[in-house]
C-alpha cells in the first residue's frame, strides 16, 4: 500500500511540474530546437561515496556518457571516502538544487530517510549498485548480486576441483555484498567436498583485506581458495598469497576489474574475477529518470489514475567472468 501511494504521489507531482513548465515538456509537443533546449535545462545528479577507488570511475563514466547522449546535464557528487554522513550532506545539497532526478548508490539503510525526503519533494530517485528496498526509491539498476555470487562460487569450485577449504572476504552489512555471499553459499552447497571455514571482514580496504587473508592462511595452512565479493578483497588476498609464497597453490576469485586485480590475473595470482558492467548502472538509471520526465508510455488509459509510473522497477546489468583469456580487454 505504501508503494502504491508513493507511485501516485510521484505521478501527480510530475504531472503538476510538467504542466507549469517544470522538469520538461513532452518532446512530441515541441519543435526539434525547443526539445534540445529543454533537455539542456535538465539536470540529473548521482550521489555516491568512495569516488577515490577506480571501481567508481565507471560510475562517473556512465553518467558522463548518458548526459552526452541524451543532451542533458549530469553531475557526480559525494565524498571520496566511505562516509555516510558526508554522503547524506551531499544528497541534501543535491535536493536543494531541484534536479530532474537523483541516482544514488544505496550503501546503507541509513540513506532511506534522505531518499524518501527527495521523493516527498517531487524529485524521483533511482538506486544503483546497492539497493535501498525499504526506501521509496522508484527503481533499482545494478548487478543481480545473488547471481554474481553464484557465478563466483561455481568458478571457485571448478578451480579447486570441487573439494577443499575456502574463505570468503567481504564487508559485512552491505546489502549487495550480503546477497553475493548468499550466492556463493548457494553455489558451494552443491559441492559436499567444499567447506567454508570463515567469512572475514575487509572493511573495503585492500590493506585490511591483506591482513585478514594473511591471518586466514596462517590459521588454515591447507586453505584451498579465497572467494571475494568486492575488489578490495581480491587485491588483499593477492597480496597475502604472494607474500606467503602460495601463488598457484591458493586460488583466488575476485570481484570487479580494478587495475590491481587485472595485474594479478596477468601474473597468475588471481585466477578469475567476476566483473560488473558498472558504467551501465548510472547510464540506465538516468535513462529511466529521463523517460519518467519526458515520455508517456500508455501502459493504461490513464497512468496517473492507475498508479502506473511506466518504468521498470529493476534492471539487472549482469556480470562477466574475467580471467587469463580476456583480462587485457578490461585494462583502463
Amino acid at each position: 500500500m505504501k508503494k502504491a501511494i508513493v507511485i501516485v504521489t510521484v505521478l501527480v507531482t510530475l504531472a503538476a511540474l510538467i504542466s507549469c513548465g517544470g522538469p520538461a515538456e513532452p518532446a512530441q509537443n515541441q519543435t526539434g530546437a525547443e526539445a534540445a533546449e529543454s533537455r539542456m535545462d535538465q539536470l540529473y545528479i548521482q550521489v555516491s561515496a568512495l569516488s577515490n577507488i577506480d571501481y567508481f570511475y565507471d560510475h562517473q563514466l556512465g553518467m558522463r556518457l548518458v548526459g552526452e547522449e541524451l543532451g542533458v546535464r549530469t553531475e557526480y557528487v559525494g565524498p571520496a571516502e566511505y562516509d555516510m554522513n558526508a554522503m547524506i550532506s551531499a544528497f541534501e545539497q543535491a535536493i536543494a538544487r531541484r534536479p530532474n532526478g537523483i541516482v544514488v548508490v544505496g550503501f546503507e539503510p541509513s540513506l532511506d530517510a534522505i531518499v524518501d525526503k527527495a521523493i516527498e519533494e517531487g524529485i524521483p530517485v533511482v538506486t544503483v549498485d546497492a539497493d535501498l528496498p525499504t526506501s521509496n526509491r522508484l527503481a533499482f539498476v545494478g548487478t543481480g548480486n545473488f547471481n554474481a555470487g553464484f557465478t563466483g562460487g561455481n568458478a571457485l569450485a571448478d578451480l579447486i576441483g570441487g573439494s577443499g577449504k575456502i574463505a570468503l572476504l567481504t564487508k559485512p552489512g552491505q546489502s549487495n555484498l550480503e546477497e553475493r555471499i548468499a550466492g556463493y553459499r548457494a553455489a558451494l552447497s552443491e559441492y559436499p567436498g567444499i567447506e567454508i571455514v570463515q567469512i572475514a571482514d575487509t572493511q573495503s580496504d585492500p590493506i585490511v583485506a591483506a591482513q585478514a587473508a594473511a591471518t586466514l592462511l596462517q590459521r588454515y595452512p591447507d586453505l584451498a581458495a579465497f572467494g571475494c565479493v568486492e575488489a578490495a578483497g581480491g587485491s588483499g588476498a593477492a597480496t597475502a598469497v604472494r607474500e606467503a609464497g602460495k601463488v598457484g597453490e591458493v586460488k583466488i576469485v575476485s570481484m570487479d576489474r580494478g587495475n590491481e586485480v587485472l595485474e594479478a590475473i596477468e601474473e597468475g595470482i588471481i585466477s578469475a574475477s567476476i566483473a560488473q558492467q558498472t558504467a551501465l548502472m548510472p547510464y540506465y538509471a538516468t535513462q529511466i529518470l529521463y523517460n519518467l520526465n519526458n515520455s508517456n508510455v500508455a501502459i493504461s488509459s490513464d497512468n496517473a489514475s492507475a498508479g502506473v509510473l511506466g518504468i521498470p522497477e529493476m534492471v539487472d546489468t549482469g556480470v562477466i567472468v574475467v580471467d587469463s583469456s580476456n583480462y587485457q580487454y578490461f585494462v583502463r
